[in-house]
């Protein structure tokens, strides 16, 4: 219980990275160009999908959703930390720490559960082939990109509301880049070992779930693809598969360390490059490894933009 007299923070400040003035401007342009090319990168790939009425398959709805989300994923958190690199101001309000957490974490489970959605896609079209269209209704589609929003909806109020019920009474100072519920527990008056319980709980659900889930259609992918006699063939699904199982890997297996390690084992340098892994070095990489080297996708650049003859 606090005391009568007990003050609580208003505002934190962000510490980023420990960096020396000679190497901040040249780690604030290396982060600009990622962030604009993310932004270029996942932009172009959900403009061409919506322009080409050959991008309007299951696949390619879930890859749009794919690139919208790291779009609103990295515009949470970068824009906030390159303004820091280039100014000596690093607050933050106490309300907008909550709003960005917040936001983070709805993203963040979204996509989490969008590559499970994934998967069950990829194992339609190479198991099922003859039914995928019918089996992947867009009814269908719209149904299972809805759920995954509703479970990052969920999970994260539950996320920010343990979070934030407690008291931040001082010191303000969180030792990240950006407000992420593992950094800013830390800075909590009271003791969070619920919080400790409940993200592991969560981290659960959110996290280990979908990779289980992933994990089991793979299983059931590869033992179909191994039964296709033309090599040509067992070599185009593996390459799909190859190509999801990279992303999902990026993602989630950083995320799973850092929401489902107790808080007391936490490092502050090691999460932050953690972070960086799921939240911009993925967002960056996804469009390469997803769409910008798929022929499909190259065609209707080529097609929306009138450069040369689509490739063969």
């Amino acid at each position: 219980m606090q005391g009568p007299n007990q003050t609580f923070v208003t505002e934190f400040i962000l510490l980023g990275f420990s960096l020396s003035p000679r190497t901040t401007p040249l780690l604030f342009s290396a982060f600009l160009i990622i962030y604009l090319l993310i932004i270029l990168g996942n932009g172009l790939i959900f403009i061409l999908i919506c322009l080409d009425s050959r991008l309007h398959t299951p696949m390619y709805f879930f890859i749009g959703v794919l690139s919208l989300l790291d779009l609103g994923y990295t515009t949470t958190t970068v824009p906030q930390m390159l303004a820091h690199l280039a100014s000596q101001k690093k607050t933050i309000s106490y309300s907008n720490c909550v709003a960005q957490m917040y936001i983070f974490l709805v993203l963040g489970v979204t996509e989490s559960w969008l590559f499970a959605i994934m998967s069950i896609d990829r194992y339609v079209a190479i198991c099922h082939p003859l039914r995928y269209k019918v089996i992947m209704s867009p009814c269908l589609c719209g149904v299972m990109a809805a759920f995954c929003g509703l479970c990052g909806v969920t999970a994260a109020l539950v996320y920010t509301i343990f979070a934030m019920r407690l008291p931040y009474c001082g010191p303000n100072k969180i030792n990240h880049f950006f407000c992420e519920v593992p950094a800013v527990l830390k800075l909590a008056c009271a003791d969070t070992s619920v919080n400790d319980h409940v993200d592991f709980i969560l981290g659960f659900s959110v996290i280990l779930i979908p990779l289980s889930l992933i994990l089991v259609i793979y299983i059931n992918i590869f033992t179909s693809i191994l039964k296709i006699r033309s090599a040509q063939g067992r070599l185009k699904a593996f390459s799909t598969c190859a190509s999801h199982i990279t992303v999902v890997t990026m993602f989630c297996v950083p995320a799973m360390v850092m929401y489902m390690k107790p808080g007391s084992k936490a490092s502050p340098e090691e999460d932050k490059k953690l972070a960086l892994f799921y939240n911009v070095i993925s967002a960056f990489l996804n469009p390469v490894i997803y769409s910008l080297r798929n022929k499909d996708v190259k065609r209707a650049f080529l097609k929306v933009t009138g450069c040369g003859r689509p490739p063969e």
